[in-house]
């Protein structure tokens, strides 16, 4: 790639996070999220006018949360000032809303986390943001607590959802006792993060016992995790196995957590799981889903978009050249890679 194609490619991402981000701030803010055919604001309300999805939505200006790193990737320090002073002024988290424990800790305690630690290097190493007290960091401990009740199983994995205000006696809470292996696997990195910034030990213990829980219950023949578990018994509801949807975000925080504490077990368990899945469900360019306790056995026949990350885990790890492969099949029109095309995977219409 040539020095000016790299320019335009970067003025183009650059137009189109200020295109999304000016419109949520002009048309949205404070609510969480911009309603893009429309030009409203959405915002948390009594009935979930789009099912679990709305699970994400807490009232507390996720747009503009999520937004804080990537204004400070831009250069932007002026308005990565402002959005810091809105969310310290504005956010709260004592809303009697039922969140997704999963949605809720990678986007707002991640968010906020990410935003307290760039605030404090951009204070250390240029005198900027003079005011920052860890402000920041306080909101993401008050967080993470209201999403402690959901680790109070058996097991140590945590409840799909969980009431801000209420923990788990909320009325609003169905009696659900599923969840994903993703949403049981994909808090290490944030709680432990947590835990290193506050000293406190909780955050990184509950998250350690769900990632133990979840390598226990892997099949020991094939070293194959199965996509929904009860939290409970930890027993498997469904078997089926792949890098997709429902435990695609375990297998890439178990690598992230190596890189990000040193801890060689993760690395291990990483290793394990990467050698089953290249045994088992790479078959070719194409990563199918497998059952995981007859791994030879192909239980579904296309892939799902969530899986399209899997060939940038691969060069984390570094191995290249299967990881080019599936990158280069994945652009190419195919029967098994046309849920990538032809529209969003969940077609909202209630604009």
């Amino acid at each position: 790639m040539s020095e000016e194609e790299r320019l335009r490619l970067k003025e183009e991402a650059k137009e189109m996070f200020y295109h999304a981000y000016s419109s949520y701030m002009d048309n949205a803010y404070p609510a969480d999220e911009l309603m893009p055919l429309s030009c409203m604001p959405r915002w948390r309300g009594v009935d979930q006018s789009r099912g679990d999805i709305d699970d994400t939505l807490g009232n507390f200006s996720l747009t503009l949360v999520d937004s804080l790193d990537t204004l400070v990737v831009m250069g932007d320090i002026e308005e990565f000032d402002r959005a810091l002073r809105l969310v310290v002024q504005d956010v709260s988290f004592d809303n009697d809303v039922v969140v997704s424990v999963f949605e809720t800790n990678i986007r707002m305690v991640g968010g906020l986390l990410s935003g307290h630690v760039l605030a404090e290097h951009l204070n250390q190493l240029y005198g900027a943001l003079g005011w920052y007290r860890g402000e920041l960091l306080t909101m993401a401990r008050d967080l993470a607590t209201r999403l402690l009740p959901a680790f109070n199983t058996t097991t140590g994995i945590p409840h799909a959802k969980v009431n801000l205000k209420y923990g788990m006696k909320s009325p609003k809470l169905q009696s659900s006792r599923d969840t994903c292996t993703a949403c049981a696997g994909t808090i290490i990195l944030e709680f432990a993060a947590l835990s290193r910034l506050t000293g406190d030990p909780i955050f990184e213990e509950k998250a350690r016992q769900a990632l133990d829980c979840l390598w226990s219950q892997r099949h020991r023949g094939s070293d194959l995790v199965g996509t929904v578990l009860n939290v409970h018994s930890g027993d498997w509801v469904r078997r089926d196995s792949g890098v997709g949807a429902g435990i695609d975000s375990y297998y890439e925080y178990l690598l992230k957590a190596y890189v990000l504490l040193g801890d060689e077990s993760y690395l291990e368990r990483f290793n394990k799981h990467y050698s089953a899945v290249m045994k088992y469900i790479s078959q070719g360019p194409m990563l199918l889903d497998v059952h995981m306790h007859r791994p030879h056995t192909t239980s579904r026949n296309f892939m799902d978009a969530l899986l399209a990350f899997w060939p940038g885990l691969q060069v984390l790890k570094g191995d290249i050249k299967p990881a080019i492969e599936t990158h280069e099949m994945l652009f190419q029109p195919s029967p098994l890679t046309s849920r990538f095309t032809g529209g969003s995977i969940l077609c909202d219409l209630s604009f």
